[in-house]
């Protein structure tokens, strides 16, 4: 017999890695979005106590100016009339993100969606409770990179950089056949039959 006699414990197997392996994902989910999510409302209510309605102040050398402005659309400004349903699709985003959660055992997926749902709940919260009104608020943008008011780029947040980035990861470990439950897909050889 192969368990320990003395200590009356079994052995960790599969089934144990694989809940240790989803706890440290959850963690490293969770953990990510809070401090993603944290970030994002401390610039936002500095940007808006010390930046809006002065001049756009230039940083970096003019890399980025940081200019207040209030968006009401998504990126790029679009969809500027339809508030209300970019705040229920950052709903619909964040409830996936939470049923997927118990599911992962990859810290790549995991730093991913842990910065797309930071950065969803960011601009969520600007929609549920800035004006002018529940579901119908403004987001904050206060980067405008190369030039002020977006003349270079469109102005954005910390929470819409949080967005790009976990998305770009999370396609990435998608193209290289990473899943997010840790199964590795590899292409199979002309040979390979």
């Amino acid at each position: 017999m192969s368990t320990d006699q003395s200590s009356g414990e079994e052995p960790a197997g599969p089934r144990d890695a694989s809940r240790s392996g989803a706890g440290k994902s959850l963690a490293l989910l969770f953990g990510i979005a809070a401090v993603a999510l944290g970030i994002d409302i401390v610039t936002k209510v500095a940007a808006v106590a010390n930046i809006e309605g002065g001049p756009p102040v230039k940083v970096l050398g003019g890399l980025f100016y940081l200019d207040v402005l209030r968006n009401p659309g998504a990126a790029f400004s679009l969809a500027t009339g339809l508030t209300w349903v970019l705040a229920l699709l950052a709903i619909v985003v964040v409830g996936v993100i939470v049923w997927l959660a118990p599911k992962l055992r990859s810290s790549g997926w995991a730093i991913g969606l842990g910065l797309v749902l930071g950065g969803a709940c960011g601009n969520l919260v600007d929609r549920i409770f800035r004006a002018p009104g529940p579901l119908q608020g403004h987001v904050v943008d206060f980067l405008s990179f190369l030039a002020p008011g977006g003349r270079v780029w469109p102005v954005f947040n910390v929470a819409d950089s949080c967005i790009v980035v976990g998305g770009v990861l999370v396609v990435l470990l998608s193209l290289l056949g990473r899943d997010y439950d840790g199964t590795v897909h590899r292409k199979k050889k002309a040979t390979d039959s």
